[in-house]
């Protein structure tokens, strides 16, 4: 979330800064990461069945801990709602 909102993009709200309480900072990861990311908490999926845009590729960047590991990842910040 940070490194999205660092880079300029303002589609990001992250109205709670990075609390998990929000999810005003839905992203779509690119597949090819997918396997990449810890699995998604309870808590993180309970607030993505909040948006009507969630899909397979959904997550909070908020959530996401950027590392080597995920050099080249790709994300599409995900509609409002």
């Amino acid at each position: 979330m940070e490194a999205i909102r660092a880079s300029g993009a303002d589609e990001i709200l992250a109205l709670c800064g990075g609390c998990l309480s929000c999810a005003t900072c839905h992203v779509y990861i690119d597949p090819a990461f997918q396997n990449r990311l810890p699995p998604i908490s309870d808590d993180e999926s309970a607030l993505l069945d909040t948006s009507t845009h969630r899909n397979e590729h959904s997550r909070l960047s908020c959530q996401i801990v950027l590392t080597s590991d995920l050099d080249g990842l790709g994300a599409t910040v995900a509609p409002e709602g």
